[in-house]
């Protein structure tokens, strides 16, 4: 069994789909438009297969993940994982100079990864990671 795709909801949907396209390497899908519910969609594709849906409708109320340290119950990240660990500085260096906070990391876990979080431009947590090697 795998995963087919994860959504998410926003206000910002041709910004969501730049930010995963360019950052990320997705690969949208042309936006899907019902004019009857107000409700408009993409299917970013990834290079491993896995799709992120973004969906835009009006009265969906905001995102509560909006602090560095604020967590909550439910999904908390997406992962997207490189190859190298010089890649996950370089992830991180790239968005930092673009204008993204980077909330903790590079660094290594006590799991074994190498990885960075930052927000995408929602406020949705991402984690950039890789293997740890000596």
């Amino acid at each position: 069994m795998i995963l087919e795709h994860v959504a998410i909801w926003t206000d910002k949907l041709e910004v969501l789909k730049d930010f995963y396209s360019i950052y990320f390497g997705g690969t949208p899908n042309e936006k899907y438009i019902n004019k009857e519910k107000q409700f408009q969609s993409y299917f970013l594709t990834f290079k491993s297969g896995a799709r992120l849906e973004i969906m835009s409708m009006s009265n969906i109320p905001d995102n509560a993940n909006d602090t560095i340290n604020k967590q909550h119950k439910g999904i908390i990240h997406l992962a997207f994982a490189l190859e190298t660990m010089k890649e996950v500085e370089d992830k991180a260096k790239q968005l930092a100079k673009d204008g993204f906070k980077i909330l903790n990391g590079p660094r290594k876990t006590g799991d074994g990864y190498y990885e960075f979080e930052t927000h995408d431009p929602d406020n949705n947590r991402i984690e950039v990671t890789t293997k740890f090697i000596k």
